[in-house]
């Protein structure tokens, strides 16, 4: 089996992108192709594929406001319609898109099961939404073979996580980075999803018998105060915090109904809050946390 990853950061040249997929590269059955798939020519990287992990796309509630959504609309949008385009035409069976939870809005607490109507608050969220719709557009073509899962990934982290996003901040910050902005009151809610379960959920898709729109949640919320209150409990430190403002797109809370993924793809997600952030905590400390937090 051949894997063929694709990224517009090339590891010969970022520092971080070096040290993600340095366990990988060398192995035989993986070729890196730098490239962005606005941009490149798309079939010859799909060209006899079994199956395809449309992981690409630029993340980010609050910078998606103003003129960097063009970037957005480019990498989320456009890029989708490409592929899209590209794997209907050879034919190829299977594309798992990386959606999110980002796509429902405000709920009100109540869990959102994947016929809630849609309502993003955001263009990030935006963006999601149409490559979303785009990519099961291109499945319902009458000429189409390709079948499409959108996982709705909800609050995703553990190594490797982005370095604005909440976890990885409150574990750093017990390792003496800058106090933790907590926006507003801090009451925010989500759910939250350790990366092993996330991958284990993706692995399912490409190979499950049904296809469509899946939750990838495990349909328990917590707040930030509790995850700061985890987080020193794990590290016996007390973690710094600095109140902000509130920001425009950031919904309060995010809750998935998780009973579509468990009844058809048969997941559920195996490690909960305090074993992720341990585990978290634990790949900070390690040879390969302090090679990335140098990166």
């Amino acid at each position: 089996m051949l894997v063929i990853g694709v990224d517009r950061r090339d590891p010969d040249r970022d520092v971080a992108a070096a040290v993600n997929v340095e366990a990988v590269r060398a192995a035989p059955n993986f070729v890196f192709v730098p490239a962005d798939l606005a941009h490149c020519a798309v079939e010859s990287l799909v060209l006899d594929a079994d199956v395809v992990f449309h992981l690409a796309g630029v993340p980010g509630v609050r910078p998606s406001w103003g003129p960097g959504f063009v970037e957005y609309a480019e990498s989320n949008i456009v890029a989708t319609q490409r592929l899209m385009e590209a794997a209907v035409r050879l034919k190829v069976p299977r594309v798992v898109l990386a959606s999110s939870s980002s796509v429902y809005g405000r709920t009100g607490g109540a869990a959102s099961p994947e016929t809630a109507a849609a309502a993003p608050l955001s263009p990030y969220g935006v963006s999601k939404l149409a490559a979303e719709t785009l990519c099961l557009a291109y499945a319902r073509r009458s000429d189409s073979a390709t079948r499409v899962s959108a996982l709705r990934y909800f609050t995703v982290y553990g190594p490797r996580q982005r370095p604005d996003m909440l976890i990885g901040r409150v574990l750093s910050a017990a390792l003496g980075s800058p106090p933790v902005r907590l926006f507003g009151a801090g009451d925010q809610r989500r759910d939250f999803t350790f990366v092993d379960d996330a991958v284990a959920a993706t692995l399912t898709a490409a190979t499950a018998p049904v296809a469509g729109v899946f939750n990838i949640g495990g349909g328990r919320a917590a707040s930030v105060a509790d995850v700061v209150r985890i987080a020193e409990d794990i590290t016996g430190t007390r973690i710094p915090t600095r109140p902000v403002a509130a920001r425009d797109g950031d919904v309060p809370a995010t809750l998935a109904d998780p009973t579509r993924a468990r009844d058809e793809l048969g997941w559920q997600p195996r490690v909960n809050l305090v074993e992720g952030m341990t585990r978290h905590w634990q790949w900070l400390n390690s040879e390969a946390g302090h090679a990335e937090a140098a990166s």
